[in-house]
């Protein structure tokens, strides 16, 4: 069984409705059963989903065990709405496949709703109708809406649809700089001895060698980006031109859904996530809140410190017709209780 974590429906509670939401990112999946009065039901963790990652036969596998595994277990209750929110569902022919593809399974309801997890992200952080979302994990991604049900987004694949940042690619750029400063293309930079340190090697030469020939897992570049964080907040100036780019990109993103949107003049909240914005680096968050005060002014950046599984009970809530500030409450504390033992 892939789930790792469960907790059970209290014994003698009603037989209501409940809701199914599910949050699957890079490298796990949060389900969520929750009843309509935001009591939490069951939870079950696993890992990735995303089917950009697995392919849809494989993701739908993984929300087989976990989601399947709560329909079956809290049965005879009656599963009301299904809400899932995946990693690299970022088009909309993505999204058709997937719904096709899960159409008939036992974990999926006739009006369920299935996006990409920045709206989990996105509600997780903010109720407000008009706001953007920010993700930079292991790549990076943006999402804008606006109070009249209009969104704004990016294909998000990578650089082929213009895409530059997240943890894979700042760990890339601190390898990269590394060699150049190693063979004397490049100017000095710490990261030359601190990148084979990080990966236990003698040199950055070995770093490239052991990679090419599969000595070293190509995963371990992404673990690179602390170390070009690190390297910057020392006052490495190369480290810090790159974490610069980062927060100019966010920025720019940010600048892009505002003005497709025509929210540049509307206050509003941006709400950053993933891992790289969760560790809230000054440097970074400096840049980030310099380029939003030169180029979208009534724009304020807040890291979101809730898991984005959060956002997609609270959607698929929503989806369900539910609307009570007090149900809404009721759930996050039962959900920040539960998670926490």
């Amino acid at each position: 069984m892939t789930a790792v974590e469960t907790v059970a429906a209290a014994p003698g509670v009603d037989e209501g409705g409940y809701v199914l939401a599910v949050d699957g990112g890079g490298s796990k999946t949060d389900v969520v059963a929750v009843a309509l009065d935001g009591r939490v039901l069951s939870r079950r963790r696993g890992p990735s989903s995303s089917p950009q990652l697995l392919g849809v036969t494989r993701a739908l596998e993984v929300l087989d065990d976990l989601a399947g595994g709560i329909v079956d277990e809290l049965a005879p209750r009656r599963l009301l709405q299904t809400n899932v929110y995946l990693s690299g569902l970022d088009t909309p022919e993505e999204i058709d496949a997937l719904l096709h593809a899960a159409a008939h399974r036992t974990w999926m309801t006739s009006g369920a709703v299935v996006d990409n997890d920045l709206f989990a992200l996105l509600r997780a952080g903010t109720s407000s109708p008009d706001a953007v979302a920010v993700v930079v994990g292991t790549g990076i991604n943006a999402v804008g809406v606006r109070s009249d049900g209009m969104t704004e987004r990016f294909p998000a694949i990578g650089e082929i649809s213009g895409d530059w940042g997240g943890g894979a690619v700042l760990g890339g750029a601190a390898l990269w700089h590394a060699a150049r400063a190693e063979d004397g293309r490049g100017p000095a930079t710490a990261l030359e001895q601190l990148v084979p340190e990080a990966l236990g090697r003698p040199d950055v030469r070995s770093v490239t060698l052991d990679l090419h020939f599969g000595r070293l897992p190509r995963s371990c570049v992404p673990q690179l980006s602390p170390v070009l964080f690190a390297a910057a907040a020392a006052g490495d100036g190369v480290a810090a031109g790159v974490v610069r780019r980062q927060g100019d990109e966010v920025v720019a993103m940010v600048r892009a859904l505002l003005t497709r949107l025509d929210l540049l003049h509307v206050p509003l909240p941006v709400v950053l996530g993933g891992g790289v914005m969760a560790a809230q680096h000054p440097l970074l968050m400096g840049r980030i809140g310099d380029g939003l005060a030169a180029d979208a002014p009534f724009a304020t950046a807040q890291v979101v410190t809730e898991r984005p599984i959060v956002g997609s009970a609270l959607l698929a809530l929503e989806s369900a017709g539910v609307s009570s500030p007090t149900v809404f409450h009721q759930f996050r504390t039962n959900e920040g209780k539960d998670h926490s033992e």
